[in-house]
């Protein structure tokens, strides 16, 4: 288990509601709330940010967070991240926010305390590159492009 320091900024969050937790024994991500100091509607093609309520540090160089949509908010109202992926790196201390994007074309209402995106803890592997003249020839696929392994 992962020790992540946790910084409240919003006071109704731990209290009215829940800190960030797995919905189910196995699930991947953490749920995530919106906690803006009152419900707001998320116009079609709208970008909002949308503080989670607190900041954190994972100080650990080998994990980041990535924080991505709820797939049910996302297929059935269209509500994902306008970057559709933030990555929280292990030194960042700030506090935590979500580029909510309503992509439909029906306003949406977003509720304090409404779970609006999620959060994953992911190892790092850190790179050093090696710079070669040619590469060896143990891939099949070497230069093909986009489409090239085909669709079966």
């Amino acid at each position: 288990m992962l020790n992540i320091q946790l910084k409240i900024l919003d006071p109704r969050l731990g209290s009215k509601y829940p800190l960030p937790d797995y919905e189910t024994t196995q699930a991947a991500g953490m749920d995530l709330r919106a906690m803006e100091e009152q419900d707001f509607i998320l116009q079609p093609n709208e970008v909002r940010m949308v503080h989670a309520g607190f900041a954190m540090h994972i100080d650990d160089p080998n994990v980041c967070a990535v924080v991505v949509p709820r797939s049910g908010l996302g297929f059935k109202h269209g509500i994902v991240l306008s970057n559709l992926t933030g990555i929280i790196d292990a030194d960042y201390q700030g506090p935590l926010m979500m580029p909510l994007w309503n992509h439909s074309e029906k306003p949406f209402e977003i509720h304090v305390g409404d779970r609006v995106a999620q959060m994953l803890f992911l190892p790092i592997i850190r790179a050093n590159f090696k710079l070669v003249n040619e590469f060896d020839n143990s891939s099949k696929r070497g230069s093909l492009g986009f489409g090239s392994t085909g669709l079966n």
